[in-house]
């Protein structure tokens, strides 16, 4: 590689890592926002948060690779084109295909970065972020019992827990239910604790009174008992529930057969196969949208005017490329076999990047870019 190409390569990846770090940060925070609120409603630590926080990271920024690409390639090349160094570059000799063979190079390690992401960390993540929230739904304490805190764990239903002994018991205990609207019921006892009997969740209390209004007569019946059980399965699911997903399978895994998986996991062989074709295509997808960002770039050629026309057509048409790569990939859950399709949106944006740049390096183009007034 000449001095030009490491130059434009470096400048390529110092954007492509700028552009991805803002998208990440902004597509965090708004993602960040309702999953902090969950988390500390449901008595979690800011520890817990940081932690899913962290798994979520690879599957996002896998997401966004596509974007950070194109958005690396169009800005570099634009702002070469602004610095007349397309200018000295083309008047050296130099076609449109030989500056292009830097970004390839750029388009090769968007890929080898997105497969990296695709074939291992996002899968490894995705399984350890369901383990972690099987375990947070599951731990009754987190969910449902902080000391001297008023919860919500459902619609129309209230907590309040005094004191948690080491030993489980729970002290001072308050449980309103405003569930139904006839009627209004409330528990209070000096002790209780949580049972679990299979599928069933009990909070048996001891030494209490029961209290309940009838809104239609408004009257208040109320009852002392030594120890009453109350079914509490419908405010909280403590099951062990936990089933794997396909997205959280290494791809070596998935070279299994399909058949096993699918009794494992639950899905479909369409589910299957959309999930393992989808990382191979959405990796490949990331690098032909740095290309077309740049190639639409180029195909301007000299002008003193702005590059919007251009970059709008760029965007216009990798959103297309991109709505046809997701509908594609729909289909694959209803026909497993027809897995080509998945890389069609693919091979349509490589050949538009290579006809933007055929474009770029055809001659009348050529002397209708260097016409007086362009």
């Amino acid at each position: 590689m000449t001095k030009f190409d490491k130059y434009l390569l470096s400048q390529l990846l110092l954007y492509f890592g700028f552009f991805a770090l803002v998208l990440v940060a902004l597509f965090w925070i708004t993602r960040a926002v309702p999953l902090f609120d969950r988390l500390i409603s449901d008595g979690q630590s800011v520890l817990v948060f940081l932690e899913l926080s962290v798994l979520t990271f690879p599957k996002l920024i896998f997401q966004i690779m596509p974007l950070a690409s194109f958005a690396a390639a169009a800005f570099v090349t634009n702002q070469l084109s602004n610095e007349s160094e397309l200018t000295v570059v083309f008047a050296t000799g130099s076609s449109p295909w030989r500056l292009a063979r830097p970004v390839l190079v750029f388009a090769l390690c968007v890929m080898a970065m997105a497969s990296l992401l695709s074939h291992v960390l996002v899968p490894a993540s995705q399984d350890r972020l369901a383990m972690r929230q099987n375990e947070i739904n599951r731990d009754m304490t987190a969910r449902l019992l902080t000391e001297g805190v008023f919860l919500h764990p459902s619609t129309g239903v209230t907590l309040y827990t005094g004191e948690i002994g080491e030993d489980g018991v729970l002290r001072r205990v308050f449980l309103a239910d405003r569930r139904d609207p006839s009627a209004r019921v409330t528990y209070s006892a000096a002790s209780a604790y949580l049972v679990r009997n299979d599928a069933k969740t009990s909070l048996i209390m001891i030494n209490g009174t029961a209290q309940r209004l009838s809104i239609p007569d408004m009257q208040l019946a109320t009852a002392r008992f030594q120890d009453f059980s109350h079914d509490i399965s419908s405010l909280v699911d403590l099951r062990p529930n936990f089933h794997r997903n396909a997205s959280a399978y290494l791809t070596w895994e998935l070279f299994a057969d399909w058949r096993e998986i699918s009794k494992q996991t639950g899905q479909g062989l369409g589910a299957i196969s959309e999930e393992f074709h989808a990382r191979f295509a959405q990796a490949i997808f990331a690098a032909i949208a740095g290309l077309i960002g740049h190639a639409a770039l180029v195909s301007r050629g000299f002008s003193r005017f702005s590059a919007w026309r251009e970059i709008m057509f760029a965007i216009a048409l990798l959103l297309f490329l991109d709505g046809l790569r997701a509908t594609f990939i729909e289909t694959l859950v209803l026909r497993p076999t027809f897995w080509p399709v998945a890389y069609i949106s693919s091979a349509l944006g490589a050949f538009f990047a290579a006809g933007l740049l055929a474009i770029a390096s055809n001659p009348i183009f050529v002397r209708l870019r260097r016409r007086p007034g362009s």
